[in-house]
């Protein structure tokens, strides 16, 4: 990540002049004479030949809100060069919430993909009239976790197989004092038999993974599930051409609840989270699963697979499983790029949010409002119920109709008697352009709403109880 930095030193870089309901005199007349200046994320540039600094940007912040200010951050940092240092103005009054907003979108929309072919980023921004330095360190930490999800996600799959994926998780967690690794592979995987079934097909074996951050004194226990499909050809119901050029990204849950338990142990959250990742390869071969076959679940239960490319419920039933047998949390919480039909009920930009809890997706609904990442909640509706059934099996994976609601009623069965909801994000978690502070590709969707929503875990208080 390049640096940005609080200064009163001044300098010669670019100078961006946030606009928006409050106006310094200086910037007033320049403001009236161009139309929209102010708008949210509206950049309006001012070139001065021969003077320093050579250019000048008033960015919009539209009414002044958080996510106004993310808005313009990344509209600025957009705007210059990947060498071009920033010198930030801020009026005086700006809330520490408008510096956390504004470094968020300049962190966000300054991403590049590490194995991009550019050059490295060696930018400086400084913000000037400040003194909030705590809002500082919390969007660095926000923006990290975010960076590491999008470049987890956008890794190809050609390097990310489950083995390096589990690797990345180890050398990451091994930074930060106080987080435990557990790999589990090979006669380790024994009672996950989803798991083994989808990750079956492919050369490149399975692996559970279980990170742990578990404070002092910590009392609430969060478990973090993500689906980690490190590729997903659709198994022997195989998708088509245009369906699979991007299932790289099928991993999207597994790097938010990862990077997001990573930036609980930077920002020293006192809250326990252990975090579950199943990471497969769902692959075409004469070892793949096949539509009729029954897979024995962690809890013991049954599944009759109607269709191999809904793999993502198979292997996050098994990390609920046991979640459920063997950590007892308070509550649990999975994000998965799940369902296709996520973006034909909500579009491209929204999760699907399932929870029979009403203060917990209220919670959750509000940390992503926070973190501009979109959520809305469908129902768990018990009239499908009879859908699922199977004459060989407890349950069909896949019973067809509507898709996401399907889905979640399959996992419902395995969360256990404890507080949950399940985030289906399949159409947020890849940005076709670049939107606000979304970056073209991987968004690294949910990590800083899990971030948020541990942030709000206070003394024991389960956020939204």
């Amino acid at each position: 990540m390049f640096d940005i930095r609080l200064t009163d030193v001044p300098g010669t870089s670019t100078r961006v002049v946030p606009v928006g309901p409050e106006l310094d005199d200086e910037m007033s007349a320049l403001v009236t004479a161009t139309e929209g200046a102010g708008a949210r994320g509206r950049i309006t540039v001012f070139p001065r030949p021969l003077r320093s600094p050579a250019r000048v940007l008033l960015a919009g912040i539209g009414d002044g809100a958080e996510a106004d200010w993310r808005a313009a951050g990344a509209a600025a940092i957009r705007e210059t060069a990947d060498d071009e240092d920033l010198e930030i103005h801020l009026p005086a009054g700006t809330t520490a919430e408008a510096v956390r907003g504004l470094a968020e979108g300049l962190w966000l929309g300054g991403y590049r993909y590490r194995d991009a072919p550019r050059q490295p980023r060696t930018r400086e921004v400084r913000i000037h009239g400040t003194p909030h330095a705590e809002s500082l360190t919390r969007a660095r930490v926000a923006a990290r976790a975010a960076w590491l999800a999008r470049d987890l996600t956008n890794t190809p799959s050609s390097v990310k197989n489950p083995e390096w994926l589990a690797g990345q998780v180890v050398a990451e967690a091994a930074t930060r004092p106080g987080l435990t690794v557990t790999v589990r592979a090979g006669a380790e995987l024994a009672r996950f038999g989803g798991l083994l079934a989808v990750g079956g097909g492919s050369v490149s074996p399975p692996r559970f993974v279980e990170m742990s951050w578990n404070p002092p004194g910590a009392t609430t226990h969060v478990v973090l599930v993500g689906k980690g499909i490190t590729f997903d050809t659709g198994g022997i119901s195989i998708k088509p051409r245009d369906g699979m050029k991007l299932m790289k990204k099928d991993m999207g849950g597994a790097a938010a609840v990862i990077a997001a338990t990573l930036g609980a142990a930077d920002l020293n959250l006192p809250v326990r989270v252990t975090t579950l990742t199943p990471l497969a390869e769902n692959a075409v071969s004469g070892s793949a699963f096949r539509p009729g076959d029954v897979i024995t679940h962690y809890d013991g239960s049954t599944s009759e697979n109607t269709n191999s490319d809904a793999e993502g419920r198979i292997v996050l039933a098994d990390a609920l499983g046991y979640s459920a047998d063997v950590l007892h949390p308070d509550l649990v919480i999975n994000l998965a790029t799940l369902t296709g039909a996520n973006s034909v009920a909500l579009g491209k930009r929204t999760a699907a949010l399932f929870s029979p809890d009403d203060a917990l997706a209220a919670a959750l609904a509000t940390a992503g409002a926070e973190a501009g990442e979109q959520m809305w909640r469908l129902p768990l509706s018990d009239d499908y119920l009879e859908n699922l059934r199977s004459d060989i099996a407890d349950r069909v994976s896949a019973p067809g109709g509507p898709g996401s609601v399907m889905a979640a009623l399959f996992l419902r069965d395995f969360f256990g008697d404890v507080r949950w909801a399940h985030l289906d994000m399949s159409a947020p978690s890849w940005a076709e352009e670049h939107d606000l502070e979304l970056t073209k590709g991987a968004t690294g969707w949910g990590a800083r709403t899990l971030l948020n929503y541990l942030s709000a875990l206070d003394g024991g208080q389960q956020a939204g109880a």
